[in-house]
Order: structure tokens, then C-alpha cells, then sequence
């Protein structure tokens, strides 16, 4: 066999075996996912059969159903429907405050030269990694006496204060990326401070705010620990606690915490899939310069 026919074996041979590793890697991540849409759909005597088939015997979309039309206001599907619309205003509200406030601040940390300007940069790293056990009791007393316990208002500000540190610290990263020579010309050309924030630092960062984006609204609704403690009632309880409510003290319903499981999967990953372009290009800019 001669020499350029061996090179060409052992390319296909690595070629093939990335493949396989790439293969082997997706099915394992996807698994659980895979089992969890099957447990949705499966009947409630598939779910005790052993040994476990991997496609059920009675399949059906009727959890899924009975999510999106009961109304029994007593019910735990009623109660997942109403706590998916609070998770969504939650998310929704807590990146957009954490945005208008937490992208300026890195943009200021990233250009501007002051005495202590690391160290508010380290203090606003520490206050995200204060873990929330520590903080509980005074938001408790906080909120109660602003009367914004057990309240989307009152989520949406506590989810704020741990949110805003993280896009600070990662929009920090991202605009220090960006050529400052590319802003002092625009600052030569009559833009002001602001503007040159506006009109060119911002729209070249724009892949990692869209990632930073996504991570917010991820950080948001993912959260379990506060909306447990401080929610009560359907004005405010989150999708992580209803799904919680599925497993009773005398009955657990594995197919309605997969359906619940399912739906709220759903949300985040559409996203991810519409912006994957920019996520993909705001983690390789973040992983050159931080």
C-alpha cells in the first residue's frame, strides 16, 4: 500500500472515529431528555411496567392536554399552567432590569480608569457567589415590608440582585474586547460618551449581550430556591415549584413531572435554537478576551 494511500486511511480513520465520539456525546446528553418527552406521553401503567420499555404501550398527549384546558382551579395542571405565565413575566422582567442596569455598569468598568475599579469589579463577582441560604431571611423581611412577598414584582426584584452581577461581570469581558481605537474615532468624530456607548460599543458586543441574554433569562427561570420560600399562592409560584407540587405526600405523578419537565425545557431551547449563531460567537469572543 503506498504512502499517500495510508495518509488518506488514517484521515478517514480519525475522521470517522470524531463522528462517533460526537455521536456517543449527543446520545448521552440527550438521554435523559429522550426518556423524559417518552414519560410524558406514557400511559400511567407503562411507567410501572418492568422492565421499562423504551416506547410505551399507550401513548398519548394527554397530560399535555389537560395542562392547556383544565380549569380546575384546584388542580396541579391548572396551578403549572398559571405558574409557566408568572416564570415567563419573572424571566422577563429580571433580564430587563438586570440589562438596563448591569450593561452600562460593564461598559463603565470596561473603559473608564478609576481609582477602585477592580475591586468594585471583584465586590460585584462576590455578591453572585453569596449563596442564597445566606440571603433568605432579610429578602424575607425585605419584601414583606414592601408588601412584595409572594408577588411577581417581588421575584422579579430579588432574582435582580443576583442576576445584575453576572451581566456586569460578563458584559465587562465583552466590551473590553471590543478595539477601543474603533471609539475614540467616533469620539473624534463629535459622539459623546453615551453615544459612542450607544452606537458603537453596543451594537459590537451584540453577540455577547445576546448570549448574556439567554443566561439571564436561564438564571431566571430555572430558579427553585427563592420562589419556594417566598411564594405562596398562584399570583407568584414559578414553574420550578409547581412541578415540585406534582410529588405529593402519599401519591408522586412521574407523568406529569415529566410532562411539566417537558414544557418547561421547551421555552429555553427554542430560544437558544432562534439566537445560536450569536451564542456561538459570543462564547468564542468571551474565551479570547475576558
Amino acid at each position: 500500500m503506498s504512502g499517500p494511500t495510508q495518509a488518506r486511511l488514517r484521515k478517514a480513520g480519525r475522521r470517522l472515529g470524531l463522528h462517533l465520539a460526537a455521536l456517543l456525546a449527543g446520545a448521552f446528553i440527550l438521554a435523559p431528555f429522550a426518556w423524559l418527552v417518552i414519560s410524558s406521553i406514557a400511559g400511567p401503567s407503562d411507567l410501572l411496567e418492568r422492565p421499562l420499555r423504551w416506547w410505551p404501550a399507550h401513548a398519548g398527549l394527554g397530560r399535555y392536554l389537560t395542562v392547556l384546558t383544565t380549569t380546575d382551579v384546584n388542580s396541579a395542571a391548572y396551578t403549572f399552567r398559571r405558574a409557566l405565565i408568572n416564570s415567563s413575566a419573572v424571566a422577563f422582567g429580571t433580564t430587563v432590569l438586570s440589562l438596563v442596569t448591569g450593561v452600562p455598569a460593564g461598559y463603565v468598568l470596561a473603559r473608564s480608569r478609576f481609582r477602585g475599579r477592580q475591586a468594585l469589579t471583584i465586590f460585584f463577582l462576590s455578591t453572585y457567589l453569596l449563596p442564597p441560604i445566606a440571603l433568605i431571611v432579610a429578602l424575607y423581611v425585605i419584601l414583606s415590608l414592601l408588601g412584595q412577598r409572594d408577588s411577581v414584582v417581588g421575584l422579579i426584584l430579588v432574582y435582580s440582585s443576583f442576576v445584575t452581577p453576572f451581566v456586569v461581570w460578563i458584559m465587562r469581558g465583552y466590551f473590553t474586547a471590543v478595539p477601543v481605537e474603533i471609539e475614540e474615532a467616533a469620539r473624534i468624530d463629535g459622539c459623546s460618551r453615551f453615544e459612542t456607548f450607544w452606537r458603537v460599543g453596543l451594537p459590537l458586543a451584540t453577540p455577547g449581550l445576546v448570549t448574556t441574554i439567554i443566561f439571564a433569562i436561564l438564571l431566571a427561570w430555572d430558579e427553585f430556591f427563592y420562589a419556594l420560600i417566598l411564594t405562596s399562592s398562584l399570583r407568584a409560584k414559578t414553574i420550578s415549584v409547581a412541578i415540585a407540587e406534582f410529588s405529593g405526600q402519599h401519591m408522586i405523578d412521574y407523568g406529569m413531572i415529566a410532562t411539566g419537565g417537558v414544557m418547561a425545557a421547551l421555552p429555553p431551547v427554542i430560544i437558544a435554537l432562534i439566537l445560536q449563531k450569536y451564542i456561538v460567537q459570543g462564547l468564542t469572543a468571551g474565551a479570547v478576551k475576558g
